[in-house]
């Protein structure tokens, strides 16, 4: 059936913006992200505080603090970086493990995510992926205390939970962001017990189509559906996986979202461990400091970050104020890439992009579970030297991600993602009797 396009004069009718149900999905979303990372990065951080230091078993252990002291300025409450409260004495293979066995579950739901959100709507998706993940965060301390094996389960559960985020929110912009909108509204939604709050705000005012949503405006509602390139009030029923493979826009989002994951995870999970062992913060200091590079990304590609991250592996501890402002600019530049290869997805394959942004996550999550270990394998004396080399092939990564996506990537909507069901075009019929054109 033709989608019928009404045209209307912006005299005719005012297109709300900031407080438009669209923003507000891009704000809710924007919390939702938040609650992710801070779901999934947490246990990076705590695991400092859980494993005992593997150079001192005590707090008592003075030489160590002397060595310290050698090496760095400060006060002493500072150099103590060893954990008095540790309750664990994990082997740091089993800790680059654990941080890596979040993304043993987290691989495998992102293309069934993308496709069940694409086929049956994003909001049930992903609000009840952030209930389960919410349960297993809760319960991991007590799990902790019980067995490392249910550590290793409670990980892959979260990963298989939140797995489906960003697939579920893709779909969802496929069917709720107007071409001219699109970067700034996946850009502020993606930037990054309170948890549970939002699963509950997310079912209420959030749902998976403008014309599902009981609040919205007409006028919103007629801009959107108007402006999106196909009728996205009908569900997916069949993907074009064969034109998919072959398509180098695709190829390039794959390769630019697995070179800047490489990045992201290497720092999401390493960097409290080179906070503690390299910079020498304290345990305190530790999980804040950690926290700044993300709140820069918040407010931000790949060539700057590998610069930095460059720059990071050469700053000593006793400058390592100056590390922060490296690693937080670093990550600050891998925020510009949002814009970028994120959108992408909405742009070329609007009506597949929660299953388009399945397939390209589900190959750049790989690197979620190589680089902790590839971290842990590089840094087995948490030297700066050794360090050094985790950044340099972070930045490699970097530059093998700038190359390939700046020459394959498309802005344009590909041809096997055009809505031929919907879209009809009118071609002139001959009248045999009077032999002139006639159009239908």
């Amino acid at each position: 059936m033709e989608k019928q396009v009404e045209k209307k004069d912006d005299d005719d009718k005012d297109v709300p913006c900031c407080c438009s149900q669209r923003w507000i999905l891009a704000y809710t979303g924007f919390f939702g992200f938040v609650f992710v990372y801070a779901l999934r990065v947490n246990f990076s951080v705590a695991i400092v505080c859980m494993v005992k230091s593997l150079n001192s078993s005590s707090s008592n252990d003075i030489s160590y603090i002397n060595e310290t002291f050698s090496t760095c300025s400060g006060k002493a409450a500072e150099q103590a970086v060893f954990n008095q409260h540790a309750e664990f004495e994990w082997e740091k293979q089993i800790q680059s493990t654990l941080l890596a066995s979040f993304f043993y579950g987290y691989i495998v739901t992102q293309i069934h995510g993308g496709y069940l959100s694409d086929r049956f709507g994003g909001r049930r998706v992903f609000g009840t992926a952030m209930a389960v993940a919410c349960v297993c965060t809760l319960v991991m301390p007590v799990c902790a205390r019980v067995s490392v094996v249910l550590v290793y389960v409670l990980r892959v559960l979260l990963g298989l939970a939140t797995g489906v985020s960003f697939p579920s929110m893709q779909s969802m912009w496929g069917r709720w962001a107007p071409p001219m909108e699109r970067s700034r509204l996946v850009t502020v939604s993606y930037l990054g017990g309170l948890a549970c709050i939002w699963v509950i705000v997310w079912f209420i005012i959030v749902r998976d189509t403008p014309s599902d949503h009981p609040w919205i405006s007409e006028a919103e509602r007629d801009y959107i559906n108007n402006s999106i390139e196909y009728d996205n009030t009908k569900r997916s029923s069949t993907v074009p996986w064969v034109e998919i493979a072959k398509s180098p826009a695709v190829m390039a989002c794959i390769t630019a979202h697995v070179c800047n994951n490489w990045i992201n995870y290497t720092l999401l999970t390493s960097l409290p461990a080179f906070m503690k062992a390299v910079l020498k913060f304290n345990i305190k200091s530790n999980g804040v400091l950690s926290a700044v590079p993300y709140l820069c990304q918040a407010v931000s590609a790949f060539i700057g970050a590998g610069a930095f991250l460059i720059g990071t592996g050469f700053v000593s501890c006793d400058q390592r104020n100056i590390a922060v402002a490296f690693l937080s600019i670093a990550v600050m530049f891998t925020g510009f890439s949002r814009a970028g290869y994120v959108v992408n997805h909405v742009d070329f394959g609007p009506k597949y992009a929660g299953v388009l942004y399945g397939i390209t996550n589900t190959f750049a999550t790989v690197p979620g579970m190589v680089a902790p270990i590839v971290a842990g394998a590089l840094t087995p004396n948490d030297t700066q030297e050794e360090w050094r080399n985790v950044f340099y092939v972070c930045a490699a990564f970097c530059v093998v991600g700038i190359v390939v996506f700046g020459l394959f990537s498309s802005g344009e909507i590909q041809e096997w993602a055009k809505d031929r069901e919907e879209i009809i075009v009118e071609k002139p019929a001959i009248d045999t009797d009077t032999n002139t054109i006639m159009m239908k």
